[in-house]
């Protein structure tokens, strides 16, 4: 089976080798939506397949746009020679660290003010107890896949590029309306979807836009403090949700709510940010017109993918004590890592590159839809441990 290029299962584009738990759970979108499409790096998720790209007319699902909402990528390109950041690694990471809040729960030392705070959806109902959480996080990273990089390009220009969404807020959002809709629980499950004329739905799409505006405002201040931490200015920069539902018209099916669920929006000339992992490179792309684009709702992957799940890396334990060992070890991961000489601050096994597809393969599913402006190669990698958290 030619895993390269698109296939069309049971109704749905699907690109890159088919996931069966995925496919299993698109299908059951499919059943109230109007078009669906699974990119090169989908993935079971949470009712919804990460990767996942659903389509409603006149509808919106909470399930779909998940937990973190608005988790996104922004990547900027700063003043400084490669040179001195490269002769200063180890300096930079360990200010990006200490400097910057990685974790569970984490806040920021720094109180950030922004207008956002002014918007009087705030006093809807579902977010009003959140004001306050949303203010101390704000310009926070979070834990699991999210990231401040320090990468070089093809031209040897120094990028700083991160990976982090809504953080509590968006959590408490999305668990506050699959609570108020009855959603399912589980990971099989029908995705909770509202009607968007219905109290619920547009309570829910006002709060979405609002968490929306906040992953936006702390992906700005992060890079602008990395940029800070280097001594450098900020020259160009690249923006993106990939957790997120945007009202589109679309050839055949008019207009519709697009849900993203780990996929970057890519029309002609838009151009997103994807991550690798710690240990391969990442990517600035740009959309392109062609004959796959429409069945793809001009969409493509967020990131390379997991091949491995974070327990089945990590073991099991319990107490300390293991009742399954990981496939991953520190000395794994850090073997990688230093054989390509990336700085590495915190990070556990769990996002090992042994548990992630490689980048450039999973992009190559897409080839023709998108074009690689750049390709980033990391010097430095700042992720939250696995033991840094907060209560």
């Amino acid at each position: 089976m030619n895993t390269m290029s698109m296939q069309v299962i049971d109704g749905t584009p699907v690109w890159g080798k088919p996931d069966l738990e995925a496919l299993s759970q698109i299908r059951t979108c499919a059943k109230n939506a109007v078009a669906t499409a699974l990119m090169a790096d989908h993935h079971v998720g949470y009712a919804i397949p990460i990767g996942g790209v659903v389509a409603y007319k006149d509808a919106i699902s909470p399930s779909g746009v998940g937990y973190d909402i608005a988790c996104g990528n922004k990547a900027v390109r700063l003043d400084i020679p490669a040179d001195e950041v490269r002769k200063n690694i180890k300096t930079i990471m360990d200010s990006i660290y200490e400097e910057l809040s990685f974790g569970i729960g984490q806040s920021n030392s720094v109180r950030v003010d922004h207008e956002l705070f002014d918007d009087p959806v705030w006093k809807l109902h579902a977010v009003a107890p959140l004001k306050e959480l949303a203010r101390n996080q704000l310009g926070t990273i979070g834990s699991g896949n999210h990231f401040v990089d320090v990468f070089t390009d093809e031209l040897d220009r120094v990028w700083v590029g991160i990976h982090c969404g809504s953080r509590g807020f968006g959590h408490h959002i999305a668990t506050w309306f699959l609570n108020a809709g009855g959603a399912a629980d589980g990971m099989h499950v029908e995705p909770l979807v509202l009607p968007v004329t219905s109290a619920l739905g547009a309570e829910y799409l006002e709060c979405m836009k609002l968490a929306g505006r906040y992953a936006y405002a702390g992906r700005d201040w992060i890079c602008n403090k990395a940029a800070k931490l280097l001594g450098a200015t900020i020259e160009e920069e690249v923006h993106n949700h990939h957790n997120y539902a945007w009202q589109e018209a679309h050839e055949g099916i008019g207009d519709v709510w697009v849900i993203r669920k780990g996929a970057t929006p890519a029309f002609p000339g838009q151009q997103g940010f994807v991550g690798g992992s710690m240990g391969d490179v990442s990517v600035i792309i740009e959309g392109v017109e062609h004959s796959d684009s429409p069945a793809a709702l001009y969409s493509t992957v967020h990131g390379a993918g997991r091949v491995m799940g974070r327990m089945e890396a990590k073991g099991k334990w319990k107490k300390n004590h293991c009742h399954r060992p990981g496939k991953v070890t520190q000395e794994m991961m850090r073997s990688w890592i230093d054989e390509i000489g990336v700085e590495l601050r915190g990070a556990d096994v769990d996002e090992s590159p042994h548990c992630y597809k490689r980048l450039l393969e999973v992009l190559a599913a897409h080839k023709g839809s998108i074009k690689i402006l750049h390709t980033l190669w990391p010097l430095g990698v700042a992720m939250a441990s696995g033991h840094k958290y907060k209560d």
